[in-house]
């Protein structure tokens, strides 16, 4: 690996020469702009405004733009003997966890490697304090013409640093965050905590980018003048998913069967957390295209929708039996009703009746008793 900058570590009053090199590479793949028409390639060229002319690298400096548009010339030379500290050294200035170091904050990798053999032993002084200490080191330095800011931390048995953005340089969250409150309930959090755990952990190692390999295949198969394999066809997602607890399920159900477990588990799992339905979303035709839907001209209708309308008419004929029987059972029981109460009542009256003949002869029987003992 080729340095990018060569300078030294000042560790308080130690002085350890390193060599910088990149700590990370790009595997993307970049694409040349060419001309539609006959494939030709096309180049952006440097030219002199005031010359009109095509200038080459070596003809070209720095300038500082000022705010009346003036170009102030500034030379590397003028660069590097500026009185900074970090012109050609990363100065530590702390000894931090590493948790204060907020991941935004993380810029490009960097591994610093012992350049010569005296530099090895404070080399390993300073790797092995770091490792101890369980902390990192915030540092100062200056590359390609502006000081940064600096991580230093140990990363196998080599020093490692990552450039950090300055704390002014990251944005605030205030105009980024949600305007509206939201509750979420302890039930969906289970359900997202389920889906974590299903989901689990994954070895980094292990992970590709799906996209370049898919860009390389492309690019063998033009060059040798096969057609492009077609696309897997993916599944197409189902109807919409109207809340968040059919969302969670869901995805709980397929990280189980994805991972080899059976879906019957997934589903015995969920069923403690759900409280719903299934919240797919079933497209119904509306009245108005059911009433103008065309209806068939010529020809026999299927075998299966004459079974589906014969199985219909059945359904509805015993449905109809039944409902009859019913109807008539409860009106024969009603009318039961209504003779019994007709006879008690007429019962009733005939016992009445008789009552008040026999009062009425008891009462004449009593007036005839006197008048007789009178005339004797």
């Amino acid at each position: 690996m080729r340095s990018i900058w060569n300078g030294a570590i000042s560790f308080g009053l130690v002085s350890i020469p390193i060599k910088v090199v990149n700590a990370t590479e790009s595997h993307s793949i970049s694409f040349r702009q060419v001309h539609l028409d006959d494939g030709g390639r096309i180049r952006y060229r440097k030219f002199c405004e005031l010359e009109d002319r095509e200038v080459t690298t070596g003809e070209i400096g720095k300038a500082y733009e000022d705010a009346d548009g003036t170009l102030i010339p500034i030379t590397d030379e003028e660069l590097s003997a500026l009185p900074i500290p970090t012109a050609r050294t990363i100065e530590i200035v702390a000894f931090v966890p590493a948790e204060r170091i907020d991941p935004l904050q993380m810029d490009t990798a960097y591994y610093l490697a012992a350049n010569g053999v005296p530099a090895t032993k404070p080399y390993v002084l300073l790797r092995e304090a770091l490792k101890r200490s369980q902390k990192v080191a915030v540092a100062k330095f200056a590359l390609r013409g502006r000081e940064r800011l600096g991580m230093l931390r140990v990363v196998d048995d080599v020093i490692a640093m990552h450039g950090l953005l300055w704390p002014d340089e990251i944005r605030s969250t205030e105009e980024v965050a949600p305007d509206a409150s939201v509750t979420v309930r302890d039930k969906e959090l289970d359900l997202a905590d389920a889906l974590m755990d299903t989901l689990g952990e994954v070895e980094l190692t292990e992970l590709h980018d799906d996209y370049r390999e898919a860009v390389e295949e492309l690019v063998a198969a033009k060059a040798s003048g096969e057609l492009p394999a077609a696309p897997p066809a993916g599944e197409r997602a189902g109807g919409k998913v109207l809340d968040l607890m059919a969302a969670l399920e869901k995805s709980v159900r397929a990280a189980k069967v994805s991972r080899g477990e059976e879906a019957g588990e997934a589903k015995g799992e969920e069923a403690g957390a759900r409280t719903g339905e299934s919240a797919e979303v079933t497209p119904l035709p509306s009245r108005r295209s059911a009433r103008t839907a065309p209806k068939e001209v010529g020809g026999k209708k299927s075998t299966s929708t004459a079974r589906k309308t014969a199985a219909k008419k059945t359904v509805a004929k015993s449905t109809a039996k039944s409902t009859a029987k019913s109807t008539a059972k409860s009106t024969g029981q009603a009318a039961g009703k209504a003779t019994a109460t007709k006879s008690t009542a007429k019962k009733t009256a005939a016992k009445k009746t008789t009552a008040k003949k026999a009062t009425g002869k008891k009462a004449a029987a009593k007036k005839a008793t006197p008048r007789g003992r009178a005339s004797a």
